[in-house]
């Protein structure tokens, strides 16, 4: 299997900061795989997610998605990516359909592709009777549920989501879980940050954990089970974080500590 995505030393620092909010970040999501970020409030996924889908700019390293270099060929890269932010972005006056068409439109869905990949989603999320209603009238959730479809409706390689199970029905939440699932069955990839730990322990083959904006460990979710003495990934979680929290010992990739070594 070949990477979809690669993150090679990707450092961010904001403008007026001294700090980095991500420091030398590198990590790999290979083609089929879900893959779960996670960390503590202010850890710096959200900006190293919003750094990958070229929201935001970066300072140092580099981004590859399917093989193109975000900085060097930006359109083909992102041409790969399908993207749920953490706060959604509609057009409000825009109906549901008007938006899904509207995302189609950018991303060159032919007619006959979009046309079955809409009543399906829209279908799935019990969308469907009010997709002809401007989406500022929509509640929270179903505000997210056409973030979703928006970011899928052109099959993406990549598709990116920053907290999506937020404001979601249970019914919604299980159906995205599935469509998660589904599209990587189909040899794309996810990548999804959650602080639901329970979901991601469920759901996800690998995981990588940041604080400060540093990777503290990254692994498979077999490596970790197999490393981890405090049981759940919640209780590893909180583990790994409170050391970094506290000033112990660092944990990520490249340490030599067998017990951490994912």
């Amino acid at each position: 299997m070949g990477n979809i995505l690669t993150i090679t030393n990707l450092s961010k620092k904001y403008k007026g900061n001294e700090k980095y909010s991500v420091k030398d970040l590198c990590f790999e999501v290979e083609e089929g795989e879900l893959f779960a970020f996670l960390g503590p409030n202010g850890a710096g996924k959200s900006t190293t997610i919003k750094c990958i889908t070229g929201a935001l700019p970066y300072s140092e390293g580099s981004v590859r998605i399917c093989g193109y270099d975000l900085h060097e060929s930006p359109i083909a890269a992102k041409k790969n990516i399908g993207y749920v932010p953490d706060n959604h972005f509609l057009y409000e006056t825009m109906t549901a359909n008007e938006y899904i068409n509207f995302m189609a439109d950018i991303y060159g869905v032919g007619i006959n592709d979009r046309k079955t990949r809409a009543e399906k989603y829209l279908e799935l999320f019990d969308l469907a009777d009010v997709a002809n209603k401007q989406v500022g009238g929509y509640s929270h959730g179903m505000k997210q549920k056409i973030c979703v479809i928006g970011a899928l409706i052109h099959n993406p390689k990549l598709w990116i989501l920053d907290e999506p199970l937020t404001g979601l029905d249970p019914k919604s939440a299980y159906n995205l879980k599935e469509l998660m699932r589904e599209h990587c069955k189909e040899g794309n990839s996810v990548l999804f940050s959650s602080h639901i730990i329970e979901v991601v322990e469920k759901l996800c083959d690998r995981v990588a954990i940041i604080d400060k904006g540093s990777l503290i460990v990254s692994g498979s979710m077999d490596e970790i089970r197999a490393s981890n003495k405090e049981g759940s990934l919640e209780e590893f979680f909180i583990s790994v974080t409170d050391s970094s929290a506290n000033g112990g010992e660092r944990f990520d990739e490249n340490l030599s500590s067998e017990e951490f070594k994912l």
